[in-house]
């Protein structure tokens, strides 16, 4: 007769055979992976970074599979804090194969590039202590997306793939019709449970994601508003969990990003770092407010810390992009360094 063990805090079931798995990455509540179930065969989507493996690979014990059935790994983007732990995990998983979009492909095969990137935003060091040495995935076993790719986990759910740049040029969101919803890695945005309102997650207070270096506004707007062209039920954000997908998340997003273009157009093309980061933290932490978060303002900033810096970062490059400005006195990605990583 099978015991049945208490599932640990880390790993949250939803509905239709998916669980949220609480990466552990930075802080509890922050980073998710994905665990989608369907007749004995299994998928991950997001994997955080080496340090979650070990989590990862003690859900799907948890849920009762062997490592013999999980048959996709999708990140949805390269970015270390979603896809550094791909090349690890496949090291357990004899039959996955990872499925990335087209301009995702190299970064995993390859990742120096990618680790010479976030080393440029964060330093060398920080990116060494923070995700480890990334691993790099067999050629064989990487597959390309494609925009409207479908592919099939357990026979009989299908898993719709489609392009959404915006974050990044090489971001995809996975469409689940079983569930009626998004794997949306950043392409919707950033929600933290602490801020939730009076309903949960169903009243979610959501903000964009600008990081570095991709950042480009109008088409992640574009992104979304075909993301809800198919009227989700539910969001799956890698930051973080669950969300009920209805549209005022869509509207809050867009008026958001049209006041961090607009109001920020001018410090973003100048050096005034310190007046875009107070800009960033005001902007963010009054939209909360006005949502109904009670944290105090000190506790706000503290979880914020980390995007208000980003998200600084990333809309000083892209004004500076748009301008076509090429003035060593613009800001970079270096001269918010120390900002983004402490």
């Amino acid at each position: 007769m099978r015991t049945h063990h208490p599932l640990p805090a880390f790993l949250l079931p939803l509905s239709h055979g998916i669980y949220a798995i609480d990466t552990g990455f930075e802080r509890p509540g922050f980073d998710a992976a994905y665990l989608i179930v369907q007749e004995g065969r299994a998928a991950f989507i997001d994997t955080g970074h080496n340090a979650a493996v070990p989590r990862l690979l003690a859900a799907l014990e948890h849920v009762g599979l062997s490592v013999d059935a999980v048959d996709w790994v999708i990140p949805t983007h390269v970015h270390l804090d979603h896809a550094g732990g791909v090349g690890l995990l496949m090291q357990h998983l004899p039959h996955a194969q990872v499925l990335i979009h087209p301009r995702g492909v190299r970064h995993l095969i390859d990742p120096s590039a990618l680790i010479a990137g976030a080393e440029g935003v964060y330093g060398a060091e920080v990116v060494q202590k923070t995700y480890g040495t990334v691993v790099p995935v067999s050629a064989e076993r990487v597959l390309a997306s494609h925009d409207g790719m479908e592919v099939v986990l357990g026979g009989s759910r299908p898993l719709l793939l489609i392009d959404t740049p915006g974050h990044a040029r090489h971001h995809h969101c996975v469409w689940d019709a079983r569930s009626h919803g998004w794997f949306s890695g950043d392409t919707l945005g950033i929600s933290y449970r602490e801020f939730d309102g009076p309903q949960g997650p169903h009243s979610a207070w959501i903000f964009p994601s600008a990081t570095p270096v991709q950042f480009d506004p109008p088409a992640l707007k574009a992104s979304i508003e075909r993301m809800m062209g198919f009227g989700p039920h539910w969001f799956y954000l890698t930051h973080f969990g669950r969300v009920g997908g209805h549209l005022d998340h869509t509207s809050r997003l867009a008026m958001q990003l049209l006041d961090l273009t607009d109001a920020y157009a001018t410090l973003a093309s100048t050096q005034a770092e310190n007046d875009l980061l107070q800009g960033m933290r005001h902007t963010l932490i009054t939209s909360a407010r006005s949502h109904g978060a009670t944290l105090n303002e000190a506790t706000a900033a503290a979880l914020l810390r980390h995007d208000i810096a980003l998200n600084a970062q990333g809309l000083a490059i892209w004004q500076r992009q748009k301008a076509n400005e090429s003035s060593p006195q613009k800001a970079s990605p270096s001269s918010f360094r120390a900002r983004a990583s402490n």
